[in-house]
């Protein structure tokens, strides 16, 4: 239960930030958002705040920012349709009532002639059919259409999507994968405030229980200076000598206080992966640790690099022919991955988010129809040729796209539960 809980918990926040991404910056270039959802299916909480409707859903897996212009229209009123209309105080249409006009007896009953709820936002029909003479009503540019009891704001042309110049639906589209690679960063750089950052120095900060060092007379803040006679001056020159002598019989010398200490130990053996019989030696002692602000930053960006090189590096065997199944892994392999990070700690399981919202990002951002990358790749032949790809290939594109990464994640799965299991 405490792993469903923590990837819940950290998938919807990786959703969160992402979409938020999109919903800030879409708002930011004007375009209208309707709703910001965390999740998939029937609405467990919904709320309204500034144009737009939040919501969580009843399937944790993915979230959505829904764009005016980039969804289906609710309705098309066309010529005939009788429709029902309230005013607001400047008396412009602030409702546009469908149906079940008999829930709304303070409405006026028109029958529409003409109307235009994009561009010049109004509405030319007749009260009664006694009058010959059209009545012209301006539509407000907030006004609500209700359909089935239903509300959802109009949105003039100028606040859809499409209407946007490439460079402002390339913010709001690169935006998303943009605020995964921010989250990542932060959450490095919490890990390392936290978690301390290890020093170059050859000093113990820490013995672990059953080590070899453990049954010596050395000390947390002793400072090595000499193994099996070969002076170490770092950290990593430290252990680059321990690493040579699995099962060697060694002198470790240290210094503490200003005096010289020395003991003898036995180097541990440890295979270098799994089921090899090559081993480096181990003496079961950590670096001692500095919480450092600056240090942190510097690390988080660090890790950042580091994380989204081997990512690419990954990605990059599909080229080379070298790709596995192996090398993804799904919702299974994460939800078992993150499992055994559980079992190490809340430190842990920050430095595992981070890296997830890195793969997040990335992932997204590859020129695959369906996916963020996708779509900026057809706003860019949009920049190039001077105008939009038809909205209804792009939909078929995107479809067929989002068709073979489900076949794909189903592979992916599958993968994980026969890796799983055997």
């Amino acid at each position: 239960m405490d792993t469903l809980i923590a990837v819940i918990v950290m998938f919807g926040l990786l959703v969160a930030i992402h979409e938020w991404g999109h919903l800030y910056f879409a708002k930011k270039v004007g375009i209208l958002c309707r709703e910001f959802a965390i999740g998939f299916g029937p609405k467990i909480f919904s709320t309204k705040r500034n144009e737009t409707v939040y919501t969580i859903r009843l399937l944790p897996l993915g979230g959505y920012v829904r764009m005016a212009g980039d969804d289906p229209d609710p309705v098309n009123i066309k010529p005939g349709y009788e429709i029902g209309l309230t005013f607001n105080d400047a008396g412009k249409v602030k409702e546009i009532i469908v149906n079940n006009k008999s829930k709304h007896p303070e409405a006026k009953v028109v029958s529409v002639e003409s109307i235009d709820m994009e561009r010049e936002l109004y509405i030319e029909a007749v009260e009664d059919e006694e009058e010959s003479g059209l009545k012209r009503y301006d539509i407000d540019r907030t006004c609500d259409l209700i359909v089935d009891e239903k509300r959802e704001q109009i949105a003039p042309w100028d606040r859809q999507f499409g209407s946007k110049r490439p460079w402002k639906k390339a913010v709001a589209i690169f935006a998303g994968p943009f605020m995964n690679f921010v989250l990542a960063f932060v959450l490095f750089v919490i890990y390392a405030l936290a978690n301390g950052l290890p020093q170059d120095t050859p000093a113990i900060g820490g013995i672990a229980g059953g080590s070899p060092l453990s049954e010596s007379t050395f000390e947390e803040g002793d400072v090595i200076t000499t193994v099996d006679g070969e002076s170490v001056n770092s950290w990593n020159e430290m252990t680059g000598v321990v690493q040579e002598r699995p099962g060697e019989e060694v002198t470790v010398t240290a210094e503490r206080g200003g005096e010289t200490i020395e003991d003898t130990v036995t180097i541990d053996g440890v295979p270098v992966q799994e089921g090899s019989s090559e081993e480096v030696g181990q003496i079961g002692v950590y670096a001692e640790t500095e919480r450092s602000f600056t240090e942190s930053l510097q690390y988080g960006g660090t890790q950042l690099y580091e994380v989204s090189t081997l990512i690419f590096q990954t990605l990059g065997t599909i080229v080379t022919g070298e790709f596995s199944l192996d090398d993804l892994a799904g919702p299974v392999g994460i939800y078992d991955a993150t499992d055994q990070v559980i079992a190490t700690g809340l430190l842990t399981l920050i430095a595992w988010s981070a890296m997830i919202s890195v793969n997040l990002g990335i992932v997204n951002l590859l020129p695959l129809p369906a996916l963020d990358g996708g779509r900026l790749l057809f706003i860019i032949a949009e920049a190039v040729r001077g105008k939009p790809i038809e909205p209804q290939k792009e939909g078929m594109i995107h479809l067929l796209g989002f068709a073979l990464l489900l076949l794909l994640m189903i592979a992916v799965t599958w993968n994980d539960i026969n890796r799983l299991f055997t």
